[in-house]
């Protein structure tokens, strides 16, 4: 998943940076609520952990912002020092998936970190998902439009059902990257381009079919349903 962490104790963001990377994770590091939020704007992320009292915006204030702005929240996770049950009851009915309080140790972060993953993001219970006239099979990793298999590679496939799955929403070109190749991928700016070029070519992404893979300047692309 990619994470964002708002935490201004430097050390403590390190620690929990440490603790998420070293599971696989990508995390990206905040110290200021209005450098966030300024994000939220820009970009895609899974996940926020959220400290309450931070600089330019508590997290209980991004809670109730995105609560209010944005039609698709990513789950969020508070990890603060405030452990009175006001306080608790508070951030959880901000919005809060989950409310952690100082100290915790690296495996139990890992695991409400996990659980609130498992909740919002289930496995398919079917490793097929069918879109319209595209059929993706997860572990052959093979896709079908109207019966007819089409031949992508695994980074294709994989680029191609994260854009089916989130039809309508836009991916900024940070979270398309860090999700199909990794954690900060040392790869010429053209690589994703180039890979969206071929999805939309072989899957025939046009509006004659009813979906439009669109570029959006400056962050990212969207695949739209026309009809």
């Amino acid at each position: 998943m990619r994470i964002a962490i708002l935490e201004d104790d430097l050390a403590l963001a390190a620690y929990v940076e440490k603790s998420l990377l070293e599971s696989g994770n990508s995390c990206v590091m905040f110290t200021d609520g209005q450098k966030l939020l300024h994000h939220l704007y820009r970009e895609n992320f899974d996940m926020l952990i959220l400290d309450w009292n931070v600089p330019g915006m508590s997290g209980i204030e991004i809670l109730h912002w995105m609560r209010d702005n944005l039609d698709t929240r990513p789950p969020s996770l508070m990890l603060t020092s405030r452990s009175a049950e006001e306080d608790i009851v508070e951030g959880l009915s901000a919005g809060a998936d989950d409310y952690v309080v100082k100290p915790v140790s690296p495996a139990v972060l890992l695991a409400r970190v996990n659980a609130v993953a498992r909740r919002v993001y289930p496995e398919p219970a079917n490793t097929v998902e069918t879109f319209g006239a595209y059929r993706f099979d997860s572990r052959a990793e093979t896709v079908e439009v109207e019966g007819r298999p089409v031949a992508l590679t695994a980074k294709e496939f994989g680029l191609a059902i994260l854009l089916f799955r989130n039809m309508n929403r836009a991916l900024s070109r940070a979270y398309l990257l860090e999700t199909i190749w990794g954690v900060k991928p040392d790869l010429p700016t053209r690589t994703l381009d180039a890979h969206i070029s071929n999805v939309r070519t072989k899957l025939n992404l046009r509006p004659a079919n009813g979906l439009k893979l669109t570029p959006i300047y400056s962050y990212g692309y969207r695949l739209e349903a026309l009809t």
